[in-house]
């Protein structure tokens, strides 16, 4: 489902990983988000910090369409889009399409995400993995982007122990 990527788009995803990688290391699961502007211009990142704050809700994907919701107007918002490590959960889809944020591209979807854990033995997600576009239909949606998917899915393994 991938389409052409600028280098913009790259270097926004490598971002993600690196946050990603970061939100293991302090014991969150690994996802990182950036929001970028039309032009590309990153406006705010975030990582996972669901473990570290004890709010099961601290998903990057949340707090950057919150953040746009608040910090940019309705047109901005609409041009704008948010990277992220992984395919938004349903709640991080419901968030970014009330917010209006225009686009998401991730490097790794639900669907595979699911499949990976599911053969690591790890535990199922409390929330079934829907498509963005099944939450939020408005939401431009580009991925998986399959030059970063290993590194992503080695993230992934650590953080399951497998």
């Amino acid at each position: 489902m991938t389409t052409d990527l600028t280098a913009t788009d790259m270097t926004h995803l490598r971002r993600c990983l690196e946050l990603a990688a970061e939100a293991l290391k302090d014991g969150d699961g690994p996802f990182g988000s950036v929001l970028a502007d039309r032009d590309g211009n990153a406006l705010q990142e975030d990582r996972n910090r669901e473990t570290s704050t004890g709010d099961p809700t601290a998903h990057p994907e949340f707090a950057l369409a919150r953040w746009a919701g608040v910090h940019l107007d309705p047109e901005t918002r609409a041009g704008a889009t948010i990277y992220t490590s992984g395919e938004h959960c349903p709640m991080c889809s419901a968030a970014q399409g009330w917010s209006g944020v225009g686009r998401v591209v991730y490097i790794a979807s639900s669907a595979q995400l699911t499949e990976w854990r599911a053969g690591w033995g790890a535990d199922e997600s409390p929330v079934r993995a829907l498509p963005i576009q099944e939450v939020a239909p408005a939401i431009e949606v580009v991925g998986p982007v399959s030059e970063l998917v290993d590194e992503i899915r080695t993230l992934h393994r650590t953080a399951a122990g497998a």
